[in-house]
C-alpha cells in the first residue's frame, strides 16, 4: 500500500510537470496581433469643420493600434486627433510627425500615432534622404516593435504628388523602388519586414509600379480607397500597403475602412467633416507565421 501510494505521488508528480513544461511552451510563444492602418485624412489641422470626435471613433472601432497619417497640415491638427483617439478609446497614444514637406506654398507633414499599450517606438525616424530631389514630399519612416510579440517592423509613409495627371505621378512611383533599396540600407536588421503605406494617387495595377514590384507587393488589389460624391460608391485604389517580395511580416488580413457606412455618414459629410479617404490597413498576428520568426532585440 505505501509503494503504491509512493508511485502514486509520483506519478502527480510528474503530470504537473508536464503541465508546467506546457504552459512554460504557451507563455514563451509571442501572442496577440497589431493592426497597422494608413490614412489620408484631408488637411488635417486647417480650418475648423474637422470632426475630431469622429476621427477617434473610426480609430477606435477599426481597431488600429499604429495610423500612419498623410496630409497633416499643422502640429495642432495631430495633438487634436491624438487627443481624439485617447477620448475614443480610453487608452494612452504618443504621436511623432515630420517637418514641413512639399514644394512652394504647400506643405505637409507626415504622423505617425501609436497605441503605447501595443505598440512601441523603437529608434530610426527618419525622412528620406532624397538627392535627386524625385518626391515632392520625401517619405518618413521609422522602427516600431509590437509589445505582445515583439515584432520589429519598419514604417514607412509616403503621399504621392497629385500633379495635373498621371504623368506627374508615375516618376514619384517609380522613384519608390530606389526609396526601397534606400529602407533596405537603412534598416538591414529589418529589411524583410518593411511596410510601406500611404496615398499613392495611382492604382496598384498601373504600369508605373514596375519597378517596385521586383521587390514588393501590394496588400490591397480590389476595391477603392477614395469617396465619391455617390453615397456608399468609391472612385479609386490609391490607398495602399506595401510590403517584400519574401517577407517575414504574420499578415493575418488586410483591408478598407469604409467608415461612412460603418458610421451612418453620407459621403458629403465624411468629406466635409472627416475625410475624402477611407483608411486601409493590415493586421499582423503573432500566430500566423509567414517565413521566418521575427527577430527580437535582446
Amino acid at each position: 500500500m505505501k509503494r503504491f501510494a509512493t508511485a502514486r505521488r509520483a506519478s502527480l508528480q510528474r503530470a504537473c510537470l508536464c503541465v508546467l513544461a506546457a504552459l512554460t511552451v504557451l507563455v514563451a510563444l509571442p501572442v496577440g496581433s497589431a493592426t497597422l492602418a494608413s490614412w489620408n485624412i484631408r488637411h488635417l489641422g486647417h480650418g475648423e469643420l474637422k470632426h475630431y470626435d469622429v476621427l477617434g471613433t473610426i480609430v477606435r472601432d477599426g481597431g488600429f493600434d499604429l495610423i500612419a497619417v498623410q496630409e497633416a497640415m499643422t502640429a495642432e491638427g495631430i495633438e487634436a486627433l491624438e487627443t481624439a483617439i485617447e477620448t475614443a478609446t480610453g487608452v494612452p497614444w504618443d504621436a511623432m510627425y515630420s517637418h514641413d514637406l512639399g514644394r512652394g506654398s504647400h506643405k505637409e507633414k507626415y504622423a505617425f500615432l501609436w497605441n503605447t499599450a501595443t505598440i512601441e517606438y523603437v529608434d530610426g525616424a527618419v525622412v528620406y534622404l532624397d538627392v535627386t530631389d524625385r518626391f515632392a514630399r520625401e517619405p518618413y519612416s521609422a522602427r516600431f516593435r509590437a509589445r505582445d510579440s515583439g515584432l520589429i517592423f519598419v514604417a514607412a509613409t509616403v503621399h504621392v504628388l497629385y500633379g495635373k495627371g498621371v504623368k506627374d505621378r508615375a516618376p514619384e512611383i517609380d522613384a519608390l523602388a530606389a526609396y526601397w533599396q534606400w529602407l533596405r540600407d537603412v534598416y538591414p536588421d529589418d529589411a524583410e519586414r518593411i511596410v510601406l503605406m500611404g496615398d499613392f494617387n495611382l492604382a496598384p495595377q498601373h504600369a508605373a509600379w514596375a519597378a517596385l514590384r521586383v521587390h514588393a507587393e501590394p496588400l490591397i488589389t480590389s476595391g477603392a480607397t477614395t469617396l465619391s460624391t455617390i453615397d456608399g460608391r468609391f472612385a479609386n485604389l490609391y490607398d495602399n500597403i506595401w510590403v517584400p517580395l519574401e517577407h517575414e511580416l504574420p499578415i493575418a488580413g488586410a483591408g478598407i475602412y469604409e467608415f461612412p457606412a460603418a458610421l451612418g455618414l453620407t459621403h458629403e459629410q465624411a468629406r466635409r467633416h472627416v475625410s475624402d479617404h477611407a483608411p486601409v490597413w493590415v493586421e499582423l498576428d503573432a500566430m500566423k507565421r509567414n517565413g521566418p520568426a521575427p527577430r527580437h532585440d535582446p
